[in-house]
């Protein structure tokens, strides 16, 4: 395509995920059309407290979560992403997304700001790994016994800080700044965009409709991620 965007024609790049890009696969989105949270209540399922008080029936939703996010196949726009991270490896990736569809597809992600399906964590001995299938390897610490719950920004949850700053260095110093299949309005994690537009990044937005925060781009591509990454860049 002629006016292809060029990435090398950038000292660094974020592209930064949303449920959009997931959704194309077949993932539920969270809030939208069709959305988990409008099916489910997250006070039964996803938060602290309804961890605390029923942790089998949280980990019996979270597997539900797993297997139906494994049912589902990377489409033509993660693959796309991942072949342009090989050619450039200044290309770094943030994502709202839990479910390890970018994973699956080969791209390196550098940070998970809402955490993971495929993590389960200890309050006192920290975070294990879980990646092999649909239900989880074991529901309780090793070493001490306790409930395992999932590594996951829930309802209520503060955010996990060293991520989010880790990520704000990556966004406050890109020269691209590319959103792909977010609507913007998800705080924290929105303020990503404004942060990115405050530091000068050529801003891009992949949405086949227009968002809140259109007007913030320098060019909108109202395209599904899985035609716009593998037809707009190179």
């Amino acid at each position: 395509m002629a006016n292809a965007i060029r990435l090398a024609d950038f000292r660094s790049a974020v592209f930064f995920v949303g449920a959009g890009m997931s959704a194309e696969s077949g993932v539920p989105t969270y809030r939208g059309r069709g959305g988990v949270w409008g099916q489910y209540d997250y006070a039964e399922y996803a938060c602290q407290r309804a961890f605390d008080r029923d942790p089998g029936k949280v980990l019996d939703f979270h597997e539900l979560r797993r297997t139906r996010a494994l049912a589902c196949a990377p489409h033509a726009g993660h693959t796309a992403l991942a072949n342009l991270q090989a050619g450039h490896p200044a290309l770094r990736v943030v994502t709202q997304n839990i479910d390890g569809m970018l994973q699956r597809a080969g791209v390196r992600v550098d940070a998970e700001l809402h955490g993971s399906l495929w993590r389960l964590r200890c309050a006192t001995h920290g975070v294990r790994e879980d990646a092999a299938t649909g239900s989880f390897a074991t529901r309780h610490c090793e070493r001490c016994g306790a409930a395992l719950r999932p590594d996951i920004i829930w309802f209520e949850d503060a955010v996990d800080e060293r991520v989010f700053a880790h990520a704000g260095d990556l966004i406050g110093d890109c020269a691209l700044f590319v959103s792909v299949g977010t609507s913007g309005v998800v705080y924290p994690a929105a303020n990503f965009i404004p942060l990115a537009r405050r530091a000068g990044a050529y801003m891009v937005e992949i949405n086949p409709e227009a968002t809140e925060a259109s007007a913030m781009f320098d060019r909108c591509i109202a395209e599904p991620a899985g035609t716009a990454l593998a037809t707009h860049f190179r």
